[in-house]
């Protein structure tokens, strides 16, 4: 039984003032925090297309008049770029692919094999490692690395694969959960292997799940600045990020340099995300119903 009061209160919020309000609310809310994101990357933006005259002025909010690409082709030639470029590239590739395969792998042999105790404490054994960050265990990493010869790209993008396992396998043990077993067993009952039966039905049916994994690890693996500044021994092969602090010390006072160097290594991250948002929000949504 439904009270007057209560009635009367109900149709005043689905009332189309109280559902005004709502939006106006919500659009509020979007507004300011959009403005936390944009108005420091407009700076940043602003700042990097500025001349040394300019941007030493401290004129940061003011549009470049005139536009110049000077700070863009110092950057270019102070970072190295290209180099640093197809470390981080090489990094980033390793570990994407390495993590997407590994933690696929894993969770359909979890997921299938949820009655065994033993693929059942596995899966714990995997989400325990997420309350380990690299920071709690970067001295024995390095230590391990140099003894195994691993202190550089290399060493970093198998680390990465290592430190992403786990939150990976937990997206696609979930994803895995809301796909019908059906056709697993209609292609067992044609004779078909586990191995065939992964590959050829199941892994393309984790494409939005993949999609996910995949930007959640590249936007890990490219942003990363701690694992490289330590693992990597040779300064010549560090990454984007790392090469980076250069302005944090010598060129502090060249803003317009510093400014343009952080947007040309920050361009791939953003681009891959705004390419693959469709996807991501795809894996992230269908991994949540079963």
């Amino acid at each position: 039984m439904v009270l007057p009061e209560t009635r009367t209160r109900q149709n005043r919020d689905t009332s189309p003032r109280g559902e005004g309000k709502k939006r106006w609310s919500t659009t509020i809310v979007l507004l300011l925090c959009s403005t936390t994101v944009l108005f420091p990357f407009y700076v940043a933006f602003s700042m990097a297309f500025k001349t040394g005259e300019q941007a030493v002025d401290g004129e940061a909010f003011t549009l470049p008049s005139p536009w110049s690409v000077e700070g863009f082709v110092q950057a270019w030639a102070l970072t190295d770029y290209p180099r640093a470029f197809a470390v981080s590239v090489f990094i980033t590739a390793v570990a994407v692919t390495g993590t997407v395969l590994a933690s696929a792998m894993a969770s359909y042999a979890i997921s299938r094999n949820w009655d065994r105790k033993f693929f059942r404490w596995s899966f714990y054994y995997l989400l325990s490692a997420m309350f380990l960050p690299f920071p709690v265990l970067a001295l024995s990493q390095v230590k391990l690395t140099g003894m195994a010869g691993l202190a550089n790209p290399a060493g970093v993008a198998l680390l990465h694969v290592m430190f992403q396992l786990s939150f990976s396998t937990l997206l696609f043990t979930a994803f895995l959960r809301s796909l019908p077993h059906e056709l697993e067993e209609s292609a067992r009952m044609d004779g078909a292997s586990t191995w065939f039966t992964f590959w050829r039905i199941v892994f393309p049916l984790m494409a939005p799940m993949s999609a996910t994994v995949a930007i959640f690890a590249f936007l890990k693996s490219w942003n990363d600045f701690m694992m490289p500044s330590m693992i990597i021994e040779d300064s010549s092969l560090q990454t984007l990020p790392v090469i980076q602090e250069v302005f944090q010390t010598q060129f502090s006072n060249n803003y317009h340099v510093s400014f343009a160097s952080y947007l040309m290594a920050m361009a791939p991250a953003v681009i891959a995300y705004v390419i693959s948002q469709r996807w991501v929000m795809s894996g992230l949504t269908q991994g949540a119903v079963k």
